[in-house]
């Protein structure tokens, strides 16, 4: 049995895109940076804390399998973008987005019944072209970037904001499904593929 460590819509749906069957377990962790750590380090260091967090749960309800956990976080020049906390805060993130580079770090880690714990992290770039004051108010009175790292979706409405991607489609959504696949066939799950040739 696989349990996804994340209430991400994003990740569930990704993962059910490679076939793959979990149950979900919902967890709360304290997503702080320690002082002086670098964003790569504290998205890999997150995601390990879901999944080891998600490990003990199980082992609290007797129950066993492998679980997987992510975190994504958003890195513009050395700065860390997390979720925004207001309006004014997602204005204030693509406004710094706007016209530039930046890192979308998504770390993931699985750890097996045994507590063996792996993990990978996946490094891209996105380039916003330049956002207009109005289109920023607009997007960040939606619905849409209130629980996401850099308070935008790459498959929404955001999507007219980037100029460039630079790497994994799937890890800018919130879970690198090439590692994921990976980190699970190492472990012995074994992800099948079908055709429907004759």
């Amino acid at each position: 049995m696989i349990y996804l460590a994340s209430s991400s819509p994003r990740r569930a749906e990704l993962l059910t895109q490679i076939g793959v069957q979990f149950n979900i377990i919902r967890l709360d962790i304290d997503e702080s940076a320690y002082e002086g750590e670098s964003a790569i380090d504290l998205v890999s260091r997150l995601s390990r804390e879901k999944a080891l967090k998600g490990h003990e749960l199980l082992q609290s309800k007797n129950e066993s399998g492998l679980v997987l956990a992510a975190d994504t976080l958003i890195n513009l020049q050395d700065k860390v973008l997390g979720k925004p906390v207001s309006v004014e805060n997602c204005c204030s993130m693509l406004q710094q987005l706007s016209g530039q580079t930046h890192q979308v770090l998504t770390a993931i880690a699985l750890i097996d019944p045994d507590g063996q714990l792996s993990g990978k992290c996946s490094v891209n770039e996105i380039t916003f072209r330049n956002l207009k004051k109005q289109e920023i108010e607009q997007y960040c009175n939606s619905e849409e970037p209130g629980d996401k790292a850099g308070a935008y979706a790459i498959q929404g409405k955001a999507a007219i904001f980037i100029e460039h991607i630079s790497g994994s489609y799937s890890a800018v959504m919130g879970l690198p499904l090439f590692e994921t696949a990976q980190l699970l066939q190492q472990a012995g799950y074994n992800i099948q593929t079908h055709n429907n040739y004759e």
